[in-house]
């Protein structure tokens, strides 16, 4: 069950049948025994009876739909030969209080084409309020010209609602409709227009409705501002939220706990972290969401300490916490790549007795992918196993992910074909993690099996399936795909999908026309389009084009040590020594005017529950030894097999009995060394690299699969390598 913040304040503490303005003012004796008993003691009496009995029909029914009866509520009213209307609207905002609002509108039409039923205002409110919970726009439409044709058109409580209904239909115009026609406008109009703006993403004419209203002279309540200031903080509208600050001062309403926690929201998502902390400390009487607000506020510009320190004061004062603050620290830890300070508080949620939810595991997920850790990740499908969260697309999307950024793809698939539904996002996260792992053809066969189902593609969807036509140097198929997605499916390529289209032909060696599109560009190339150029001329040693693609990256990313190290490494392997040199004391003089540091390469491996770092040349390791003997001792195996050490990627100028040396303390292939000394019957090793892999690491460990006889699986910066049999997945085509 999701909690409240998620649900809305008040969600929690609204109970399930809450009918105040139709609810009978006394219970009768045999009511209140029907609402005891339950559904097996409920007195079976004839509609006819009644009146013999004095039953008041309506405190039966109220008491029915009281103890969650609704079916046996709808066949007493069936059977009642000439229903009320109160009884009928009773009876429709009980099925949309149970989350079944077209059972409501099914309802209501039936009546309305069997018995002629002539609504009231009330029933009217009832199904509007049904049309905008299930955001049905036909049914919608068809309430309104109820409304208009039974004479409600000009009633303003009723009108409120059905603009409430369109916006929530997303159907401004509709809702503006509504608006105008409406002879008498409250507050309540006002605010309920500019909330259907928000709903349609129309944040402007939001704001100009606001400015309208009070040039009008109509005075906003706390509802009105915590409306506007929602679409501030969406839309960042810094000086909006300050006047509407004033506002809330000038009107004595900056007590109110959902203005106060508006105007944090707002100046928070406008990076004014310390004016937000100031308002936050103001709030007079906080909820809980006001504090997981200044939290996620804390989260979003990563000061994760300052998060906790509030956190920590929230319990000393003895806030009541909610899994939606449990929730927002262990999704804020895990987005910050502070993994096992997330996991600690999920330790710690679970041992104060609280339940994990669909939003929970969707937060903790990527903790476990961020280490890498399929052990946790296998827990929390193992939780959401045995508590049938099987139903939900977001857990198991974030569980597909999971499993594929982990190294699992066989897993992944299995999660992803045992999902009852798919969604847009579920089908890309399936198609992107085969894009990962190299597996090009696959990631377009689920593309084309996506669009067999009926799902229409997004953005998203061409970037993955890019993706995977650029790990598996399908050229011919990528440009047919970057072209469909203006000509077939209504959709502009943005400035990632030229990068994707870009790295397409660069991975494929088709160097010079890749350079021409870059140029070609509709927009201003980026890091992602040059990077990839560069990142090819070193496989297909192109030093000139290398040292214009650079010098773009020079421009756009000049604290990057990244693109200096990679052209000097160009350079080295064409043997210009001096060029090579210049580049790295330019890197230098850059890193230390920015104070920029580099970033090491390091490699890592989990051997059950901890976690193995190593980086070049690493002696920290307590079977240091063991591991340079073995590798030393499966080099001469791996010559007999073929394999020739490639000192191209050694930068040093020395001799070739040291290359080799230097090529043997590689990050990756002490992890993977590490590894094999540490199977235990193991017959995968996963071994992950914060860096592309090195081409001779690359050519060794397929040796070292073929001759220990285990799968193993590197995944660096760019994709998954899947090594077994002497071969690696991705062809050599990294």
């Amino acid at each position: 069950m999701a909690d409240e913040y998620f649900l809305g304040r008040n969600a929690a503490s609204t109970p399930p049948f809450h009918f105040s303005p139709f609810a009978p003012s006394t219970t009768s004796a045999v009511a209140v025994a029907v609402a005891a008993a339950g559904e097996a003691r409920t007195p079976r009496i004839h509609p006819k009876d009644y009146m013999v009995h004095k039953l008041p029909v309506l405190d039966l029914l109220w008491s029915l739909l009281s103890s969650g009866q609704l079916e046996r509520a709808r066949d007493l009213f069936d059977r009642i030969p000439h229903p009320d209307l109160r009884s009928l609207t009773i009876l429709i905002s009980a099925f949309t209080k149970n989350n079944l609002p077209e059972e409501s509108i099914r309802f209501y039409r039936r009546l309305r084409e069997n018995k002629g039923l002539e609504p009231d205002r009330l029933v009217l409110l009832s199904v509007a309020k049904a049309c905008a919970n299930s955001s049905d726009l036909v049914e919608a439409k068809w309430v309104h010209e109820e409304a208009v044709k039974f004479g409600f058109s000009s009633d303003l409580i009723l009108g409120n609602a059905l603009i409430d209904m369109y916006g929530k239909c997303g159907f401004h115009d509709g809702a503006r409709r509504v608006f105008d026609d409406l002879p008498q406008k409250d507050v309540v109009s006002w605010t309920s227009l500019i909330s259907a703006c928000m709903s349609c993403r129309m944040p402007v004419e939001a704001l100009r409705v606001f400015r309208d209203m009070l040039h009008l002279g109509v005075k906003p309540n706390s509802v009105t501002l915590s409306t506007v200031l929602r679409v501030c903080s969406e839309s960042k509208a810094l000086d909006v939220g300050r006047q509407i600050h004033c506002q809330a001062l000038r009107r004595a309403l900056e007590d109110d706990v959902y203005v106060g926690s508006g105007l944090v929201d707002v100046y928070a998502s406008c990076s004014s972290i310390r004016q937000a902390r100031i308002v936050f400390d103001t709030i007079p009487y906080k909820d809980t969401v006001s504090w997981i607000v200044m939290l996620a506020a804390y989260f979003v510009h990563g000061e994760c300490e300052e998060a906790l320190k509030l956190f920590e004061l929230m319990r000393s004062r003895g806030v009541a916490l909610s899994s939606a603050s449990w929730n927002c620290m262990i999704s804020g830890f895990a987005q910050n790549g502070m993994p096992e300070e997330a996991f600690r508080m999920l330790g710690q949620m679970q041992q104060l007795g609280f339940k994990l939810n669909h939003i929970t595991v969707v937060s903790a997920l990527p903790a476990c992918s961020y280490i890498e850790s399929l052990r946790r990740g296998r827990e929390i499908h193992g939780y959401i196993f045995r508590h049938q969260i099987l139903e939900d697309m977001v857990p198991l999307t974030a569980l597909v992910l999971m499993y594929s950024k982990c190294g699992d793809l066989d897993k992944a698939r299995e999660v992803f074909n045992q999902m009852p539904r798919k969604d847009t996002v579920a089908w890309n996260t399936m198609i992107l993690a085969n894009s990962m792992h190299g597996c090009g053809e696959d990631a377009l066969a689920i593309f084309h099996q996506m669009l067999e189902c009926g799902v229409k593609p997004n953005s998203a969807t061409f970037i993955a399936v890019l993706t995977g036509c650029s790990h598996s140097q399908l050229v011919d198929v990528g440009k047919s795909i970057f072209n469909s997605m203006s000509t077939q499916y209504g959709l502009q390529p943005d400035v990632d999908h030229y990068a994707c289209m870009a790295d397409v032909l660069c991975r494929a060696g088709h160097l010079e026309e890749a350079y021409g599109f870059i140029q070609s560009m509709p927009m201003q190339p980026t890091v992602g389009a040059w990077g990839a150029l560069l990142a090819s001329c070193r496989v297909y040693k192109n030093v000139d084009l290398a040292k214009i693609a650079a010098a773009h990256l020079f421009e756009i990313e000049p604290e990057n040590p990244g693109s200096y190290v990679l052209l000097s490494n160009i350079l080295v392997a064409a043997k210009l020594w001096d060029d090579a040199s210049s580049i790295r004391m330019l890197m230098r003089d850059k890193m230390r005017d920015r104070g920029v540091t580099k970033v090491p390469g390091r490699s890592w491996v989990q051997i059950r529950d901890k976690v193995y770092t190593f980086v070049k040349g690493d002696d920290r390791n307590a079977l240091r030894d063991e591991i340079y003997s073995f590798l030393k001792e499966i080099r001469e195996k791996m010559r007999l097999e073929g394999y020739l050490p490639d000192t191209d990627y050694v930068l040093q100028d020395v001799n070739k009995e040291e290359k080799e040396e230097l090529l043997c303390s590689h990050s990756e292939k002490l992890a993977v060394a590490f590894g094999i000394l540490n199977l235990k019957g193991e017959s995968v090793i996963r071994v992950f690299k914060n860096l592309r892999i090195c081409g001779d690491c690359h050519s060794a460990i397929k040796f070292m699969a073929k001759i220990i006889g285990v799968q193993i699986i590197v995944r660096d910066n760019v994709r998954f390598h899947h090594f077994r049999h002497g071969s690696c997945s991705c062809r050599d085509l990294w």
